[in-house]
């Protein structure tokens, strides 16, 4: 694992929130600016929304930052403090808001760890069974919800030269086997034979042309064996607890979107089920976005699946949804960043060595 400090305080650097910040914020003034039916007027709807739901949509948003901080506290034995914990989560997702989805921030989580005092071993460890477990709701998750709403998950476009509805579902089973296949390879190469792993690893990279990534996969498979090392002997309960939160940490976050459309519209249990299944499916897709933290991707697809319900609150709603689940770690990571910098590498304790 490559814990260069210089390319990671480059990746955590606060100047990058304005690269997501104005790639989100364009898609919805593209968004309010074609629509001939919109107006400032349908801006005012915002005062619509019935405080109770909106209430809720606020437990639940600080419901997941707690489930977040208590997993990573409970997965690391408690070697961290809350004080840390809650440090590593605002810094980790800030990572995550400010990388492509599909790069990943495995390798600064691993740093951030590391500097909390986690050996380089254990933290990779920790990294990507969370990864693993994240993962997997969804490879799990998402089958159910297609067996469950098949006629009705993916968007219907109503014209046919509307790229972005009709390359929906192509989009999803495209991202859904890249991520089941990375899932299930981590899955084995952690938790069932690292050493086969790293024996394939450096087999494939015997052929001539990819001999160049030779050394690289000897280093990812060694690594992958002194992180497996670490997980062995987790008790029965270690692995209820894990799966139990990741399912609880997930859960809050599209519940919060169901909260947050309640407050405009009346939906009823079916649709709640329905909607709650349709973000499933976004997040699977937005998974292979390319831009930060998804940004304009999320606010360019959100009408495709929910305008349906919310119509003229579309866009209000778009814009909350981004609020609560992306732009609050950009403001949360640029402010905390500068103190944990400080904390850990001119006022904190002597980090630990080895793995």
């Amino acid at each position: 694992m490559d814990l260069d400090t210089k390319k990671i305080l480059k990746t955590l650097n606060p100047r990058k929130v304005w690269v997501p910040i104005v790639l989100g914020l364009g898609i919805v003034v593209y968004l309010f600016a074609s629509d001939p039916e919109m107006s400032t007027d349908k801006l005012k709807l915002i005062f619509d929304a019935r405080f109770t739901p909106i209430f809720l949509a606020v437990l639940v948003f600080f419901s997941r930052f707690a489930g977040y901080i208590i997993r990573i506290r409970s997965i690391t034995k408690e070697q961290l403090t809350w004080k840390h914990s809650l440090y590593v989560i605002i810094l980790w997702e800030f990572a995550s808001a400010v990388t492509p989805s599909v790069v990943g921030g495995t390798a600064v989580a691993v740093f951030i760890l590391w500097k909390e005092g986690i050996k380089p071993g254990k933290a990779l460890g920790f990294v990507l069974l969370t990864a693993i477990f994240d993962n997997l709701f969804f490879v799990l998750a998402a089958p159910i919800t297609l067996f469950l709403g098949i006629e009705n998950i993916f968007p219907v476009s109503s014209g046919s030269s509307d790229l972005l509805e009709n390359s929906l579902g192509a989009l999803f089973f495209l991202s859904y086997g890249l991520i089941a296949l990375y899932t299930f390879i981590m899955a084995f190469a952690l938790l069932i034979n690292p050493r086969l792993f790293k024996w394939i690893l450096i087999k494939i990279t015997s052929i001539s042309f990819l001999r160049k990534w030779r050394y690289a996969a000897y280093k990812r498979g060694t690594e992958m064996i002194l992180a497996s090392d670490q997980l062995k002997g987790m008790g029965k309960k270690f692995w209820i607890y894990l799966s139990l939160s990741t399912i609880f940490i997930w859960s809050s976050r599209y519940l919060l979107l169901n909260f947050l459309m309640a407050a405009f519209i009346k939906i009823s249990i079916d649709e709640h089920v329905l909607i709650f299944g349709k973000q499933i499916i976004l997040w699977v897709v937005m998974l292979i976005s390319p831009t930060p933290g998804s940004s304009g991707t999320a606010e360019a697809i959100f009408p495709a699946f929910f305008e349906i319900y919310l119509g003229d609150y579309t866009i209000i709603v778009n814009v909350l949804w981004r609020l609560f689940t992306y732009y609050p770690y950009l403001l949360l990571g640029a402010l905390f960043l500068p103190r944990w910098i400080s904390r850990v590498f001119f006022h904190g304790k002597k980090i630990s060595s080895g793995n």
